[in-house]
């Protein structure tokens, strides 16, 4: 059930709901992914969730979040960490107003951090609301893994750019990364290497990354320090 398909009589008169709210991010993904790559991917397991299970809602996508990190990149818009926390919780106290439940299908790394936060206070003022991130092996941005979701996803939106990054493990990355960006580590924004990635590695990701969301869903099985599902 989308949202937008619906009036507030047929959510005042129906069963109890679980609304999916996917939160994704604007930011670069290299020369040769779109802008949007995260938000598409958040919104793309959200909609597989709420096709399969008749008792969610599907809401409109919250497209910006914190990606600050990629600011040193044209196209990034970022609103930050406490912007991101900030509207997650105004979102979540809203909402549980006639929502059963809140699920933040998340999208990009970057929001862990508020996802963690906001979660953690709607939960403290006792509304049951928790996050599940859409997670795949392999590089860390903009490599060979996202470069097949997307090409298994829509194979037009990927460029033929497809030329390695930094390619060193993350942790050897991280201490450069957190001072001066991804920009400081990677000319063209790619950390990993996109050569290799194919339409079949992108369809068993989006298989695996979607039955961990949904079970996870419907176990209900809340971390009580990140407010995760797991």
């Amino acid at each position: 059930m989308l949202i937008g398909a619906l009036t507030w009589r047929d959510v005042h008169n129906g069963p109890p709901r679980t609304l999916l709210v996917p939160v994704g991010s604007v930011e670069q993904h290299g020369p040769h992914l779109p802008l949007t790559t995260d938000l598409r991917v958040a919104e793309h397991v959200a909609a597989q969730l709420e096709h399969a299970d008749p008792g969610l809602v599907l809401a409109p996508a919250v497209a910006y979040g914190a990606a600050g990190e990629h600011e040193g990149f044209a196209g990034t818009v970022s609103i930050g960490h406490e912007g991101l926390r900030l509207l997650l919780v105004e979102l979540g106290r809203s909402a549980c107003r006639w929502a059963a439940r809140v699920v933040f299908v998340n999208g990009h790394g970057g929001n862990v951090a508020s996802l963690v936060e906001a979660c953690g206070l709607l939960r403290y003022e006792g509304r049951d609301v928790a996050w599940v991130p859409c997670a795949a092996p392999g590089d860390a941005h903009a490599g060979r893994t996202e470069t097949s979701l997307m090409v298994a996803l829509d194979p037009g939106s990927v460029g033929p750019e497809r030329e390695p990054g930094a390619t060193a493990p993350l942790r050897e990355l991280l201490p450069i990364l957190r001072e001066r960006g991804v920009a400081g580590v990677s000319e063209n924004g790619i950390l990993g290497d996109p050569r290799g990635a194919s339409v079949a590695e992108g369809e068993a990701m989006w298989a695996a990354m979607v039955s961990a969301a949904s079970a996870a869903v419907r176990r209900w099985d809340v971390d009580g320090e990140t407010a995760r599902l797991r």
